[in-house]
C-alpha cells in the first residue's frame, strides 16, 4: 500500500487561516511589476481548443517570440495539442521558449495505459521539450493509488529526457487530503512539476490547492533535498491571480523556486494583461 510518508509533515487544520494570513503580506499590484515581469517568464503560453489549426498555433508562437523582442521576458514555454508540436518547433527555432504538449488522454485521463503511452510516445518523437500529462481522477477516487502510481512511473520511464508536469485536476479531488496524496504519488513516481488543473473544468486552479501542493513539495524537498516544481494553470487571467501565487511560492518554498525550471503559470489571456501593466 502507498505509505504517504509526505502527508505527517503536513497539518490540514488551519489550512484558509495559514493561506489568509500569508496572501495579507503580499505588496499591491502597483508595487509589483518585477514581480509580474518574473511572473511573465514562468508562463507556459497556452492554446489548448478544439478549433486550433497550424496558421493559429503558427500565430501563438510567433506572438510569444515578439513579447520577448519588445522587451518582456521571454514567455517559458507556449503549450499545445500534440498535432502541432512540429509547427511550433519550427516557429520557435532560435528563441528561448520550449515547446510543451498535452498527452496521456487529455484532459479525462480515461485511456488504457497503453494509449496514453503511445500519445506519448508520439509526442516525444515529434520533439516535444515538455510533457503535461492527467492523472485519472476516477482511479484516484477509486483509492487505487497503486495503479495511479504504476501508470505515471511508465510515463516517466518515458520521459526520461523531457520535463514532466503531471496535472492533478484538483477540482476534482474534492479534499486538501486528497490533494496532497495525489501531489505525493505524482512526486514519487518522479514527477519534475505538478500541475493544479486541465482547464476544461470550471473550478480550475485556486489558492487553497496550490499551497497544500506547496507544502508536498516543501515537506518532500526537506526530506529528500530535491527541489520538484510547480504549475498553477487553468482559469488565469488575471495578474492580481498571479501574482497571488508567486507570492505563495515565495513564501513557502523560498526565492529559490522563483525560476521557470521550477515555476510556471499557464495561462493565454494573462500574458496581454501583464504586458499593458509592465510596458
Amino acid at each position: 500500500m502507498f505509505s504517504f510518508s509526505l502527508l505527517s509533515g503536513i497539518s490540514f487544520s488551519n489550512l484558509q487561516d495559514e493561506l489568509r494570513a500569508i496572501l495579507l503580506t503580499k505588496p499591491a499590484l502597483a508595487d509589483s511589476k518585477s514581480a509580474l515581469r518574473q511572473v511573465f517568464s514562468f508562463m507556459d503560453y497556452t492554446s489548448l481548443e478544439g478549433s486550433d489549426n497550424t496558421a493559429k498555433i503558427k500565430a501563438l508562437c510567433e506572438k510569444a517570440i515578439s513579447f520577448g523582442e519588445k522587451g518582456l521576458p521571454f514567455p517559458a514555454a507556449v503549450c499545445i495539442y500534440p498535432p502541432f508540436i512540429a509547427v511550433a518547433k519550427n516557429t520557435l527555432k532560435g528563441t528561448p521558449v520550449k515547446v510543451a504538449t498535452t498527452a496521456a488522454a487529455f484532459p479525462s485521463g480515461q485511456m488504457p495505459l497503453s494509449v496514453k503511452l503511445e500519445e506519448i510516445r508520439y509526442a516525444v518523437n515529434e520533439g516535444a521539450d515538455e510533457i503535461d500529462v492527467v492523472i485519472s481522477r476516477g482511479t484516484f477516487l477509486e483509492k487505487d493509488y497503486h495503479r495511479i502510481y504504476r501508470e505515471l512511473d511508465a510515463m516517466r520511464d518515458m520521459t526520461k529526457h523531457n520535463i514532466l508536469k503531471v496535472i492533478l485536476e484538483t477540482g476534482e479531488l474534492l479534499s486538501p487530503e486528497n490533494i496532497a496524496m495525489a501531489s505525493e504519488i505524482a512526486i514519487e513516481a518522479g514527477a519534475d512539476f505538478i500541475k493544479t488543473s486541465t482547464g476544461k473544468i470550471a473550478s480550475a486552479a485556486t489558492e487553497e490547492s496550490v499551497f497544500v501542493m506547496l507544502q508536498v513539495i516543501r515537506e518532500y524537498h526537506r526530506k529528500t533535498g530535491k527541489k520538484i516544481g510547480i504549475k498553477p494553470a487553468g482559469g488565469i487571467a488575471d495578474p492580481e491571480k498571479a501574482l497571488n501565487y508567486h507570492w505563495l511560492v515565495r513564501e513557502v518554498l523560498g526565492e529559490q523556486w522563483l525560476t521557470p525550471e521550477l515555476f510556471r503559470i499557464g495561462a493565454s489571456r494573462l500574458a496581454d494583461r501583464i504586458a499593458e501593466l509592465v510596458y
